[in-house]
């Protein structure tokens, strides 16, 4: 087929694709397109290099420098973070407040700045971590942001799923890269395997429980063909995993999958200690197959020798470079410079991360940020399971995101600005059950009661927010209830609650 009658046959899909799953039943601000900008340019490629403008590569300048057009896109998105946060100030003030652990690190990150061998440019990565945090802020305040986040992914995936796809199998000049070895690699709209495969990952953990929740909801108008879109992207994205051959992509995401899916089943509710055992099964295998298991045999069946690739050398290397072993050389600032030159000349080839991401904190953070990045890890954990015990349909999911990054994070840097498992481990972290306890847009109160309360009592989840009027808005088992037919006022609570309901 020729590339521009592929093309044309894409975008009508893709346009096809949100067609199939509009749901009228509630509308996001348009603020959460911010964070959807951000996501499309941080899951994909930067700006400068779709417009073919990028700054050449292959010094270490050009890590010191940047280009001015990814600068000028990021600092307009960042703006526009940092508006919508002010605006909704009473709302991130109790979710920040909550979140201390991450107050603290970013924090602590802004300090490294004082030490930093070039300060000028740890405080453009710090306010580029900060951006991160912006956006979660956005999607959190959202009216609904279980819905929010539903559609942040929904809208990530119809794009950059079936564009990945496009460009590997009609334009190869912009889908695949040859390595030095002359092996042929599938990026699709990453800019390398790995990323391609973090993208997936993350998309196919979203749309696997968008299609659960979807398929439980069988009273929904909009189900069949929302099962159709969700799982047309959902074959894609394991077709592009088979693809690209991202060996911790497709581990993570067979485990956190097997844990989301698992961890919401009632026995796992109603029992944390069962969540705590399936938690450290899955993380006890990764780290034996990884690092105990002397003759490499599970790292092998999945078509990787013991040293991961080469990683296990690049570990050593990267520790011999002098730092502080306290406080690190600042905030996403150790691959600048000489230090860059310098473990470029030892490896032998372009590198710019440490294949791990807790050595990736330490060399940039120290020990003292390895230790709050331990405490954000251990408060989070807590938040999700507790979350997970409140309402399952959601929990399951902060449960898998919060894991992706602990599992993938002993073979990739994922606890970095501008990454995907990242930015979703935030989410999972800050969305916990104490931070949308002080979320005005999210609260828990009870229902009027009607004339006959017993067929609905016991499945009530929630009643979200006040809607026009003064209204309230209802929702059941954490969605909301497909035959909810408008605003409930307290003065026609009997008559909307027997007509919602029935």
């Amino acid at each position: 087929m020729p590339p521009a009658i592929a093309t044309v046959i894409f975008a009508v899909g893709i346009l096809g694709l949100f067609y199939l799953n509009r749901d009228g039943d509630i509308q996001p601000s348009k603020a959460l397109w911010v964070p959807t900008a951000w996501l499309l340019i941080t899951s994909s490629r930067p700006v400068s290099v779709w417009l073919g403008m990028a700054p050449r590569a292959g010094t270490g300048g050009i890590y010191l420098e940047g280009s001015p057009i990814d600068r000028a896109v990021y600092i307009v998105l960042v703006a526009a973070g940092l508006a919508v946060a002010i605006s909704r100030g009473r709302q991130v003030g109790p979710i920040l407040r909550k979140n201390w652990p991450v107050v603290l690190f970013f924090s602590y990150a802004a300090f490294s700045i004082f030490w930093s061998d070039f300060p000028f440019v740890t405080f453009k990565h710090w306010c580029k971590g900060i951006g991160d945090v912006l956006m979660v802020l956005i999607i959190l305040t959202e009216q609904d942001p279980m819905d929010a986040i539903k559609r942040l992914i929904t809208r990530i995936g119809f794009v950059l799923v079936p564009l990945s796809v496009l460009f590997i199998k009609y334009y190869p000049a912009l889908g695949r890269t040859l390595t030095k070895g002359w092996a042929m690699e599938w990026t699709g709209v990453a800019m390398q395997k790995n990323s391609l495969g973090g993208l997936c990952l993350i998309v196919g953990l979203g749309f696997l429980w968008c299609i659960r929740a979807a398929h439980r909801d069988r009273e929904n108008v909009y189900r069949t063909r929302r099962l159709w879109a969700l799982g047309t992207v959902l074959g894609m994205v394991i077709w592009l995993l088979w693809m690209c051959n991202s060996i911790t992509s497709i581990a993570c995401l067979s485990m956190a999958s097997g844990v989301m899916l698992l961890s919401e089943r009632p026995a796992f509710r109603r029992n944390s200690a069962l969540v705590h055992i399936l938690v450290v099964a899955v993380l006890g295998i990764a780290l034996y197959a990884l690092f105990f298991q002397s003759s490499g045999a599970l790292v092998e069946d999945l078509g990787r020798n013991p040293t991961l690739t080469g990683r296990t050398e690049v570990w050593s290397q990267v520790l011999s470079i002098p730092v502080n072993r306290w406080v690190g050389a600042g905030y996403e600032s150790f691959w600048l410079g000489h230090r860059l030159e310098q473990i470029r000349s030892i490896a032998g080839f372009a590198i710019n991360e440490a294949h791990n991401g807790y050595i990736e904190i330490f060399l940039n953070l120290g020990w003292v940020g390895v230790s709050l990045l331990t405490l954000l890890i251990l408060t989070g954990y807590t938040k999700v399971v507790a979350t997970l015990r409140a309402n399952a349909e959601y929990g399951s999911l902060a449960v898998a995101f919060f894991l992706v990054p602990i599992i993938a994070g002993l073979t990739e840097a994922v606890f970095r600005m501008l990454a995907s498992t990242w930015f979703f481990f935030l989410v999972a972290n800050m969305s916990a059950l104490e931070a949308w306890a002080g979320n005005s847009a999210v609260s828990t109160v009870e229902a009027s009661p009607t004339s006959d309360p017993a067929p609905f009592e016991p499945q009530l989840d929630h009643v979200l927010g006040v809607g026009p009027g003064g209204g309230y808005r209802l929702r059941r088992f954490g969605r909301f209830h497909p035959r909810y037919i408008g605003d409930c006022s307290p003065s026609r609570s009997d008559e909307c609650g027997n007509a919602s309901w029935l």
